[in-house]
């Protein structure tokens, strides 16, 4: 049943854009015929916004990674940088809950960890939607933040960084087998709001996968036990991301994004002083508007980062035939 709705949505899309196509085309020729500029501006307007959405359902065509429909969890962790990183943290944490929200995808915070001053030193959000992990699969990676401090009296500019990690939810099709003797298992009482329940008892689960070194860690149900079988859950994505990223290494011959959380190893600046400026290090793609892309205007960058996942090399989403 999901994949026909998928198909019906696909197909459905296509049909609206051949449709409108031919009403527009039916106005330019309507308005010149009788000399009104006006509505043959409105149906040019409305050829060029066919065009961006045409465009966008391309580059999904390239979202055919065999877990590329699941949901994803993403992960945000504070680098180097104290205060200001998981600030900065926080702040990524905040983007990536906006773009989701743009697109109608569902997001839930599983796991928080605040930060001493201000920020937070990690989170994992569950995003939920068609193509959620396709879209995000991209981010991975190290992100540096450059801007006058807010924490520093002398306002100096300071330069922060964070990770991003990405990993698709497993259902059903895929299999993941995880021994139980490989892991340490933990609980501890959850922090932050959520009730006295949740503050007073030891309802939150933190699993180590040992042979992996892979810690996941779950607080947001009120029951050990349904936090304990999400966790189990998000290990298993984080094992099976892992195995997509050994893969595409061997296939790609390159390297993976995740490195260490500091100089030289970004993969995306943002620049707030003393310009504007947000570039991607891999596509080259930029944007003079930091704060549209800070408030989740990140669809730019994750289709040039698809593109050239393909296509290889620095690749212009408009020139894709």
């Amino acid at each position: 049943m999901r994949e026909r709705t998928e198909l019906e949505e696909s197909l459905g899309g296509l049909s609206r854009l051949e449709s409108d196509l031919s009403d527009a085309e039916e106005l330019i020729e309507l308005g010149t015929a009788e000399g009104d500029a006006s509505i043959v501006t409105e149906a040019e307007e409305t050829i060029r916004a066919l065009q961006i959405e045409a465009a966008r359902r391309q580059i999904e065509t390239l979202l055919s990674g065999e877990a590329d429909q699941n949901d994803t969890y993403l992960e945000v962790h504070s680098g180097a940088g104290g205060t200001e990183s998981q600030d900065w943290a926080r702040m990524l944490m905040r983007m990536y809950s906006r773009w989701a929200e743009r697109r109608k995808f569902k997001v839930e915070v599983m796991d928080v960890s605040d930060g001493e001053e201000a920020g937070i030193k990690g989170a994992t959000l569950l995003i939920k939607g068609h193509n959620a992990y396709g879209w995000l699969k991209t981010e991975s990676g190290v992100h540096r933040l450059v801007r006058i401090s807010p924490f520093d009296s002398n306002a100096r500019r300071h330069t922060s960084f964070a990770s991003i990690g990405v990993f698709p939810v497993i259902d059903d099709r895929i299999m993941i087998d995880v021994k139980e003797s490989d892991c340490r298992i933990d609980t501890y009482r959850s922090s932050g709001a959520g009730g006295q329940h949740v503050n007073t008892t030891d309802s939150a689960v933190r699993i180590t996968h040992i042979p992996s070194g892979i810690v996941v860690a779950c607080q947001q149900e009120r029951s050990q036990h349904k936090n304990r079988a999400t966790a189990w859950n998000m290990l298993r994505a984080r094992l099976y991301e892992m195995e997509l990223k050994k893969r595409e290494e061997k296939a790609m011959a390159d390297q993976a994004a995740k490195t260490d959380v500091g100089w030289g190893h970004q993969i995306r600046s943002y620049v707030l002083q003393p310009y504007q400026l947000v570039k991607d290090l891999r596509t080259g793609v930029t944007s003079t508007s930091p704060g549209d892309v800070l408030d989740g205007d990140l669809d730019s960058y994750m289709e040039a980062a698809l593109a050239q996942r393909v296509y290889g090399g620095e690749v212009d989403v408009e020139d894709i035939d």
